[in-house]
């Protein structure tokens, strides 16, 4: 599933549709990534208005139109954003896409676990508004996050990060990597872990986010080698601090990586 960075790379897919006008809208309005929406109103409010900005904050992407028009996007599993030519005819699988005078802006979800959203009003729609502070923001605070794995106590920390009401865009690779720098153990539960030690999981927090926005982020291109990402799923992989083989288990609901001696 899209993390943080490669949600913020996808976001940019769309970037040289900015200040065009969208001269029309084809979509697939059945399938359920379009569930609570509607379709008719989203194609009819867009047409004839042009793509303004874009952000993206955790896994979500919110795209502002002209007329106070306003599109959300969740790439779910295996959701993308991508350019296509103007008079691009879409596959079964591109279930959004707004056309404009030099390119088509695609949406494309083989699995359907994504998600389109459609607000209109002057206002950014309240989902948004009310979603957490981004890891990588000054907002993202040491108290805050003590505040909220105190809040979850008796859950393994592993699972504590995966929630995103307290740690927006973090997923299953980025929560492993978080922990192998922080020399945490996934198992333990937050209510165990020091103050001291809290400090130690927001800075590698920060950290992580930023560094792979940085470079996922950024280009897609792969962060250094010395991350456990490129250890994680390997059959045989080992910790790149230590070379011990790592361990893996289910924990939070999902696959999880980890080095029995870093993080005892």
């Amino acid at each position: 599933m899209p993390e943080l960075a490669e949600v913020e790379y996808f976001r940019k897919r769309w970037d040289p549709g900015f200040g065009s006008r969208i001269i029309a809208a084809q979509l697939h309005g059945e399938k359920r990534i379009f569930r609570g929406i509607d379709v008719r109103a989203l194609k009819r409010n867009l047409v004839r208005q042009k793509l303004l900005r874009s952000h993206a904050r955790g896994k979500q992407m919110l795209f502002e139109f002209s007329g106070h028009n306003w599109l959300g996007i969740h790439l779910g599993m295996s959701g993308k954003l991508r350019l296509e030519a103007a008079e691009f005819s879409p596959g079964k699988h591109d279930h959004l896409v707004l056309q404009q005078k030099e390119q088509s802006l695609v949406f494309s979800d083989a699995r359907q676990f994504g998600r389109v959203r459609f607000h209109y009003g002057k206002e950014a729609p309240d989902w948004w508004r009310a979603s957490a502070p981004e890891i990588h923001s000054r907002k993202f605070t040491k108290p805050a996050l003590q505040r909220f794995v105190r809040r979850h106590a008796r859950a393994p920390i592993k699972a504590v990060l995966l929630l995103q009401s307290g740690f927006p865009g973090v997923g299953n690779w980025m929560a492993d990597e978080i922990l192998w720098r922080a020399r945490i153990a996934p198992r333990i539960s937050g209510g165990k872990l020091s103050d001291e030690k809290l400090d130690v999981l927001w800075r590698t927090t920060r950290f992580v986010a930023r560094a792979s926005l940085r470079t996922i982020g950024q280009d897609f291109s792969d962060p250094p080698k010395s991350w456990l990402l490129h250890e994680r799923w390997k059959a045989g992989g080992k910790c790149p601090r230590d070379g011990q083989p790592l361990r893996r288990a289910t924990i939070g609901g999902r696959t999880t990586a980890w080095c029995p001696t870093c993080q005892q």
